[in-house]
């Protein structure tokens, strides 16, 4: 999760490292990114959509978490642009998605060094009707980032080896996405929406955006609509129905240009998303409706060396990475 206003890019070219090519954000030489996809593999054979997601397990997250705490505990402590931390980082996570049948790419820019954005499409569905995830996949340089954002980056992952493993065969496109340099200002976000052609701009008909889903003192926070693009209260409506059906209260936010969802926005692109909440102070009412204690920050250990595994709440991990998957079932059907 972002404070400051972002800097200028300076946009380079796509290149993929491992894995296929992306037909959402691959580039050849002259070309700008995302203008020349490459055939995408046959589609992973699949079986009919279920009427509900599946229950995504926790564990399975919370073993993400720690690889993740691992590869910066290996790299400085850390996972941030342009440290070796943030790569190997993405390096895990693009190595998950391709053996689960991902086609996958690593989107380049530049902004004080080299960055990256990683991109997934599964393959299937109607690639002129594209319903995005993601969130950033960087932390600060103060810390190895395991709620900002491990939380979501790690969600996101074991969300779309879900649907590799249930075989989901989406009416619409499913692109997954792990955003670099957020925290110094929304830098890849804003990268791979300015860098799309009209064309598969056009092609995206929403953005949900996960990011710190599992503060330690957190709530549970909805992007509000208001004020955003024609489609995004039909997106904050699937969260908070979700939630509502599980009996979990919840509170519109209006984070601003505070995360990746920003970009998007702009570019008239509906959007969404939830968080469990930052460096704020828990109300005495958040506190009777959610627990927790009242205040004290969401995350305590916001931006800081201690945002380690042991500054995750398994409650709201599991909750907030199931709400992830019943979007996807929900949004792509």
């Amino acid at each position: 999760m972002r404070l400051h206003l972002r800097p200028a890019v300076l946009a380079i070219a796509v290149i993929t490292l491992t894995g296929a090519c992306s037909a959402a954000a691959q580039t050849q030489a002259g070309r700008s990114p995302a203008s020349s996809p490459s055939p995408a593999p046959d589609p992973t054979p699949t079986v009919e959509r279920t009427v509900a997601a599946p229950d995504v397990p926790v564990a399975a997250v919370q073993a993400h978490l720690t690889e993740l705490g691992r590869i910066a505990d290996a790299n400085g402590g850390n996972r941030a642009h342009t440290q070796p931390g943030y790569l190997a980082s993405l390096n895990y996570l693009r190595g998950k998605l391709d053996g689960a049948g991902f086609t996958t790419t690593l989107q380049q820019f530049d902004s004080g060094g080299t960055g990256y954005n990683l991109i997934a499409d599964w393959p299937g569905g109607d690639t002129g009707d594209t319903m995005m995830f993601g969130g950033h996949a960087d932390s600060v340089l103060a810390g190895p980032g395991i709620n900002d954002n491990g939380s979501g980056s790690a969600a996101l992952l074991e969300v779309a080896l879900t649907v590799a493993k249930q075989k989901l065969k989406p009416a619409k496109h499913l692109r997954f996405a792990w955003w670099g340099a957020e925290e110094i200002g929304l830098v890849g976000s804003d990268h791979y929406v300015e860098s799309l052609p009209e064309n598969q701009r056009a092609a995206i008909s929403g953005y949900l955006n996960f990011d710190m889903i599992a503060s330690p003192n957190g709530g549970y926070f909805v992007y509000s609509s208001e004020g955003q693009p024609d489609g995004s209260p039909a997106l904050e409506k699937t969260l908070t129905d979700h939630y509502a059906a599980l009996g979990v209260p919840t509170e519109s936010v209006d984070l601003g240009g505070r995360s990746d969802h920003a970009a998007f926005a702009r570019a008239g692109i509906p959007t969404g998303g939830m968080f469990s909440g930052a460096e704020e102070r828990k109300s005495p009412g958040q506190a009777k409706k959610w627990g927790g204690t009242a205040n004290r920050a969401y995350d305590p250990c916001y931006h800081s060396a201690c945002d380690t595994t042991d500054n995750i709440d398994a409650t709201a991990l599991d909750r907030n990475t199931d709400a992830i998957a019943a979007a996807v079932w929900t949004l792509t059907a």
